[in-house]
């Protein structure tokens, strides 16, 4: 018990105590959280990226074992999603809402600092290369979620290549290729701006949170919900020892796959009509009951 009222205390509650300042931000300063989202999206997350892929020890290999077990984990749980959703004989818009509650977790407003608070800078590498794989996925499943309106679905796919993070990451490779280090003087910005990233994550995670509204269904809501808490790190644990992904690494994907419902499956929802309070509810209720599996969770895999 003192175990995980320490992780709860040093790893979780710091996170929550940020997301609350955006959170107040958001009700009474009247901070727009796109602006911000905006911010980190084109200019702090490609530093963070470029900077931790080029100060790493990470191997090749090993990078693109943890590339396709990010894959394979959001694929497992995609079909977890589709099962229990027709088990509930839930209609075809509800159907793929659940899918994203279930698919789609929160790896990087919230995943990232708990990886880095709780494992620190070398598991936090690896948890960005997870975060940023799972990143595309999210965008092309976003594709699959638009049904057949072609609009939506280039959109989706036309994202995918807008991602700043994904450039951030091809010149860390061309670097690391090259073998010279970076000058000081384009390394210390990068420094600075890739700081910034992960407090900022977090007040965005908060200012979200607080257009969250009263749980639609809560039944299915609270499946959804068991699903990605609970049943989520098992399936992660079981996909690394398949792959052979271990140490840090591992504590990095099991994490960041066992994280509430992503925020941006709010977006989708709004954007191809699908049951958008339903997936805002999910989003709510995962997030605030995520300490309580988080934190056994941490525990076990330290």
């Amino acid at each position: 018990m003192n175990l995980l009222l320490s992780i709860l205390a040093s790893d979780i509650l710091p996170v929550f105590a940020i997301a609350g300042a955006g959170f107040l931000l958001a009700r009474f300063a009247g901070v727009d959280v796109k602006i911000l989202a905006r911010v980190v999206f084109y200019s702090l997350l490609p530093c963070l990226a470029f900077r931790l892929l080029v100060t790493s020890t990470a191997s090749g290999p090993n990078v693109i074992r943890l590339m396709f077990l990010a894959v394979l984990i959001m694929g497992a749980m995609g079909i977890v999603g589709c099962v229990a959703g027709k088990a509930l004989r839930l209609d075809s818009k509800l159907l793929r809402a659940f899918i994203m509650i279930v698919m789609f977790s929160n790896g990087g407003n919230y995943g990232l600092p708990v990886v880095r608070f709780a494992f620190g800078n070398e598991a936090l590498t690896y948890a960005t290369i997870f975060f940023l794989t799972g990143s595309v996925v999210t965008y092309v499943a976003g594709a699959f979620f638009a049904g057949s309106h072609r609009k939506n679905i280039a959109g989706a796919l036309e994202k995918v290549w807008k991602m700043p993070s994904l450039y951030g990451i091809g010149l860390a490779l061309i670097v690391l290729a090259i073998g010279r280090p970076v000058p000081e003087a384009i390394m210390r910005p990068i420094v600075l701006l890739s700081d910034a990233a992960l407090p900022l994550m977090i007040l965005v995670l908060g200012m979200q949170l607080e257009r969250a509204v009263w749980p639609a269904q809560p039944r299915t809501v609270l499946l959804g919900v068991g699903i990605s808490l609970l049943v989520a790190p098992f399936v992660a644990l079981a996909l690394t020892w398949l792959v052979g992904v271990t140490g840090t690494a591992r504590q990095a994907a099991v994490i960041l796959s066992s994280m509430p419902v992503a925020v941006i499956t709010t977006i989708f929802a709004l954007e191809f009509e699908l049951a958008p309070e339903f997936v805002t509810s999910a989003v709510f209720v995962s997030t605030i009951l995520s300490p309580l599996t988080l934190a056994p969770l941490i525990a076990y895999l330290r």
